[in-house]
């Protein structure tokens, strides 16, 4: 899909669209939304819809933040019964993921979620699963959501003045989105060789 030009169609009311997908990658469990791009395009298009690319941002750090939030609750309130192995999006293989990834970098994994699709979406429950307190995930919740929609808003309205990136923006954005599957990728990969060479020892 031409993200620029849907987004551009919906004028102004372009920022609730962004602020609906935002909460829901974030807080409804549902990992395969493009949150990164939308926040990109958003603030490059801001001037062209009437806005400050920072209100862009501002609403997709506020979704993105809220969104957690639901998903904390959802992950203390629900937790493992959410997840099974035939489920076709809760699969509990992407919370074994996430809870790995968290494992691995503790409260800072919050932060870094945000930039990573789909880890981003469990690490809330993953956390609401977990002995975290509230406070302290709502203080990391807070930091991720304004360090990432600071970030790809800041980077649109600053990419989106130069004439050869808003003549390529679709390209650009596909490239947002490799950069940020490519962890998943490798440590997919990486997982598989190393299942591979157990299998092979064994």
């Amino acid at each position: 899909m031409d993200i620029i030009h849907i987004l551009a169609g919906f004028g102004p009311l372009a920022l609730v669209l962004v602020g609906l997908i935002v909460f829901v990658e974030n807080g409804l469990l549902f990992p395969f939304l493009p949150g990164d791009s939308l926040v990109f395009a958003g603030a490059v298009l801001a001037a062209a819809i009437g806005v400050h690319w920072g209100l862009v941002a501002a609403i997709a750090a506020v979704t993105a933040i809220v969104g957690g939030e639901v998903g904390f609750l959802i992950g203390r309130r629900f937790g493992p019964r959410l997840f099974h192995p035939g489920a076709r999006v809760l699969k509990e293989r992407y919370l074994v993921e996430t809870e790995v990834f968290f494992a691995r970098w503790g409260r800072l994994a919050i932060v870094l979620a945000r930039f990573v699709p789909i880890v981003r979406t469990y690490v809330a429950p993953a956390a609401g699963m977990s002995t975290m307190p509230h406070r302290d995930f709502s203080l990391w919740n807070a930091l991720s959501g304004l360090v990432w929609a600071g970030l790809l808003g800041g980077a649109g309205a600053l990419l989106g003045s130069i004439p050869w990136v808003a003549a390529n923006i679709e390209w650009i954005m596909l490239g947002i989105v490799v950069i940020t599957i490519a962890p998943i990728v490798i440590g997919l990969l990486a997982r598989r060789r190393r299942e591979k060479a157990a299998a092979a020892v064994d």
